[in-house]
């Protein structure tokens, strides 16, 4: 049973002697509840050395000066709740109250509260955030955004009851007024850092085109005060919501010589909250009048441009010629050029019809090609028979000279060899010799067919005639007929006899004569087309050549060209 030794009515120790004795816990627990009773509320000022944040939250340090060191801790509910965040060789003032720890038998101070001591450790540990900050690059210039030249929304994050919002909105109704977005937070005290990083955050996760439109930029805005009293604008907090922020931001904390952490990350930096305001907008005046000053000089600029232009068409008007003049030049080459084309056009056909002759005179006729062909065939023929016969005398004088030497029962089966080896040579050779009828007959065949195409008969079929005269000779121009005289027509179904220059008298279907053969040249070919399609001199439209496919064989080389 543990005792108070500092109360009266409290059963005294057993006595050994002259001296009372106490059990390590008994005087452990007195000494605790008389520390506890007679300190339960300090408040110590001190530097904060080996600070140690544990794995449960926390918080284990301690205070120190000149001459002597107190423990401290910070149960985690508490350190939640601080105002700063401790930091080796940061001077505080903490307030809490002094108890023992039995086990090791050291006593401490339990942490209730925690802030800066002074200017300077605010100062020092302004200069130690803004050297943190500035070493991971948040202070450079290319970081920081141009502000808008005319925002459309503009967000002010600043306390409502204060004198800062009126300033603004004042100076922004004089300028140019716009709509305008207040976030409400604390600008001082405890939870003030937190509200404003809040802010700003909110406006960044703000819609483009939500029910609350995105500000173009934002203003973040307090007056002057104390050290003390700006200090949650230099919150680290503070300091990485703004420099996180996609929105432009101007930073317009206190008094033209008032410095917080913000301004070395925002955007802007403004001297007072009413200068924050003339940065955000222009003057809409001055625009209005510089808008009115550009048109002015733009109208003159126009029309001297004008009559620049007016000048220049004029000099240029008078170095030209007269355009009815050059129009009349130009239809009168026209006219000059409608006349030479029919002729042009004429001479053009004259010399395509003289290459064409001198084409066809060079073309070898069909039937002498076949005539070629067959004499190589029959060639051919008469040589692979010399030498079939010229192999079976070899073979049968070799035969005859080998049976001369031999036995007759070595004779007899060489004898049989031989004549089965004969006999395979005989088929080969009676196959090669059909194979190469079958091939040469395909080849005269399609020579045939060719022949028959070149025939001018078939040009007959498509309603052509052949003009004769009584003696035979073609008449391949109008021009050669003469008004009374006999011509004979050769036509798909027969021939007829016909006068010039009078109606037909009489007909009678009979065959070519036996002097003609059924090839023909181009130019031997040409005849009067009876149809809808002749013109109105009677003469048939010249039918456009057309390119045949090549009617050589591929398969036999020894074919020859047609061509």
């Amino acid at each position: 049973m543990t005792q108070d030794l500092f109360d009266p009515y409290a059963p005294q120790p057993q006595q050994s002697g002259n001296l009372p004795e106490f059990s390590v816990s008994d005087l452990s627990n007195a000494l605790k509840r008389t520390v506890e009773d007679a300190f339960s509320f300090v408040r110590v000022r001190g530097e904060i050395s080996g600070f140690k944040r544990a794995s449960s939250g926390h918080l284990y340090l301690a205070l120190k000066d000149d001459s002597a060191v107190l423990d401290a801790v910070c149960w985690r509910g508490a350190a939640g709740k601080l105002g700063v965040q401790p930091e080796d060789g940061m001077e505080v003032i903490v307030t809490g109250r002094l108890t023992t720890f039995p086990g090791r038998s050291k006593y401490q101070i339990v942490i209730d509260s925690m802030e800066v001591a002074g200017e300077g450790a605010l100062l020092k540990l302004l200069e130690d955030r803004k050297k943190k900050l500035a070493a991971e690059g948040l202070f450079e210039a290319d970081r920081k955004r141009p502000i808008p030249f005319l925002p459309d929304v503009i967000g002010i994050v600043t306390s409502p009851t204060g004198a800062v919002i009126r300033d603004i909105m004042h100076r922004l109704r004089e300028r140019f007024p716009r709509r305008v977005l207040l976030w409400p937070v604390m600008v001082q005290g405890k939870g003030a850092a937190e509200q404003v990083a809040h802010a700003v955050r909110g406006f960044n996760e703000l819609l483009p085109y939500g029910d609350i439109p995105r500000p173009d930029v934002l203003i973040v805005a307090r007056g002057g005060g104390s050290l003390e009293d700006l200090w949650a604008f230099n919150e680290e907090i503070v300091a990485r919501a703004v420099a996180e922020s996609t929105i432009p931001v101007i930073s317009a904390v206190g008094h033209e010589t008032d410095t917080t952490l913000i301004d070395y990350v925002s955007d802007l930096r403004a001297p007072t909250p009413t200068g924050a305001a003339e940065k955000a907008v222009p003057v809409r005046l001055d625009l209005l009048a510089q808008v009115n000053d550009d048109g002015q000089r733009l109208a003159q600029a126009v029309r001297r441009l004008g009559a620049e232009k007016r000048i220049a068409l004029d000099s240029a008007g008078r170095g030209l010629g007269d355009p009815k003049r050059m129009l009349e030049d130009r239809a009168q080459m026209l006219d000059n050029w409608s006349d030479r084309l029919p002729r042009a056009a004429q001479a053009m056909l004259q010399q395509a019809k003289s290459r064409l002759n001198e084409t066809s005179a060079r073309l070898v006729s069909p039937r002498e090609q076949l005539s070629e062909k067959r004499g190589r065939l029959e060639n051919a023929r008469l040589r692979l028979e010399g030498a079939i016969s010229a192999r079976v005398q070899s073979q049968k004088a070799r035969l005859d000279q080998t049976a001369a030497g031999l036995r007759p029962g070595n004779a007899t089966r060489d004898i049989n060899r031989e004549r089965k080896h004969v006999a395979d040579l005989a088929s080969r050779l009676n196959a090669a010799v059909k194979n190469t009828i079958t091939r040469e007959k395909d080849g005269l065949a399609r020579y045939d067919r060719l022949l028959e195409s070149y025939s001018y008969r078939n040009v007959l079929k498509r309603g052509f005639a052949v003009v004769r005269d009584r003696n035979g000779k073609l008449r391949a121009q109008a021009a050669s007929l003469v008004d009374g005289e006999g011509y004979v027509l050769e036509m798909q179904d027969g021939v007829a006899n016909v006068v010039a220059g009078h109606a037909v008298t009489g007909g009678s279907t009979q065959t070519p004569p036996d002097g003609q053969n059924n090839l023909a040249s181009d130019a031997d070919a040409e005849s009067v087309k009876t149809s809808p399609d002749d013109d109105a001199q009677g003469r048939p439209k010249p039918e456009k050549p057309r390119r045949k496919k090549d009617p050589r064989p591929k398969d036999d080389d020894r074919q020859g060209s047609l061509l």
